[in-house]
């Protein structure tokens, strides 16, 4: 009797072996059909056709690529692009420029193929630091770019390109508003196309912080912030001092005071120096925030992001002067005169 009790339970045991096993091996069909389904849908491609005109960015990752493939409706899938370039040892990213030949609703395949034959028009990678001016922005990117130095500084200065609501009516110069970055610029772009490039940037910028309605609410045009952020650019070595350089420079404004701003002598002469004499303070131009009341006329250089939020945001103090205290560049902030004094005599230098 428990013979046969075993042998039905062995008889129980294997059909359920069985079964389970059924089960699994129905289960792995499936996925494999899924996941072969997922991989043709996600390669392939349908739909109707437009040309893209598609620049890859220098120094971009074919993982970068593929989202940049993904938004412009070139491909289904980054990760069937990613996996496919891989296979293909294309991983490492494809070469920058221009290409003309992809469309809308490719194959993975197909858009590896006309990435792998390179750009029609290749791209440059070019930066410049925060705090140039235009006739110093203007001589890096010709030179870098291969451009008339002469008509790039036509172009930002000649008045023929607008910037509302940044820049005035009737302001001829772009001075101030080149944004300070490193860009991809398409080898044939013409000098005007590189100015407005940077103009763009400018914008995102201004768009980022608000610049407008926060230039409103401290009562000043978007215009006058810039030249605020501009000062505070060329007379800041850290990033703390900003806010503070800030703070010096509008309540010495409300206090009707001469701003004294070391900077925009250097502008007015043209040159900088590593300490302005008695003369230099003394150079006529308008530019001279020794001899002028107010803000000077205009931007003394590009501001970068951090000096502008500066000028938006100046540090809640009461401080009217400031002078350098260390090698690095460090500032000393005081409301008091004598203590100013006190700072300046005992600075290096």
């Amino acid at each position: 009797m428990l013979d046969t009790r075993r042998r039905r339970a062995d008889r129980h045991s294997r059909r359920r072996g069985i079964a389970i096993l059924l089960a699994f091996i129905l289960l792995l069909a499936i996925v494999a059909g899924g996941l072969g389904g997922f991989y043709t849908w996600a390669t392939g491609a349908s739909g109707s056709q437009t040309k893209v005109v598609f620049v890859i960015p220098s120094g971009a990752t074919g993982a970068e690529v593929a989202d940049l493939l993904k938004n412009r409706g070139v491909i289904r899938s980054t990760f069937a692009f990613r996996f496919l370039a891989k296979f293909r040892h294309l991983s490492n990213g494809f070469e920058a420029g221009q290409y003309n030949t992809l469309t809308t609703n490719m194959s993975v395949s197909d858009a590896i193929d006309e990435l792998k034959k390179g750009p029609f028009v290749k791209s440059v990678r070019v930066g410049f630091a925060e705090g140039l001016t235009v006739a110093q922005t203007v001589a890096v990117l010709s030179a870098k770019l291969h451009l008339s130095k002469s008509a790039m500084l036509k172009a930002a200065t000649g008045g023929s390109i607008k910037f509302p609501p940044y820049v005035p009516p009737g302001q001829r110069s772009l001075e101030g508003f080149l944004f300070p970055d490193t860009y991809n610029f398409l080898e044939n772009a013409t000098e005007k196309d590189v100015i407005q490039r940077l103009l763009d940037q400018f914008k995102a910028e201004a768009t980022r912080l608000d610049l407008v309605n926060r230039a409103a609410a401290l009562h000043l045009t978007p215009y006058q912030v810039v030249i605020v952020a501009s000062m505070i650019e060329r007379e800041a070595k850290f990033d703390e001092d900003r806010p503070k350089i800030a703070a010096v420079i509008y309540n010495r404004l409300k206090k009707g005071m001469l701003l004294q701003i070391d900077a925009t002598v250097e502008y007015a002469l043209d040159k900088y120096k590593s300490k302005l004499t008695l003369a230099d303070l003394k150079v006529q131009s308008p530019y001279n925030t020794y001899l002028h009341a107010g803000l000077p006329p205009g931007p003394i250089a590009s501001p970068g992001y951090a000096s502008l939020q500066a000028a938006l945001s100046p540090a809640h103090a009461d401080y009217l002067y400031y002078v350098v205290i260390d090698a690095a560049g460090h500032h000393y902030f005081t409301a008091s005169y004598q203590d100013f004094l006190n700072h300046k005599n005992q600075a290096p230098g």
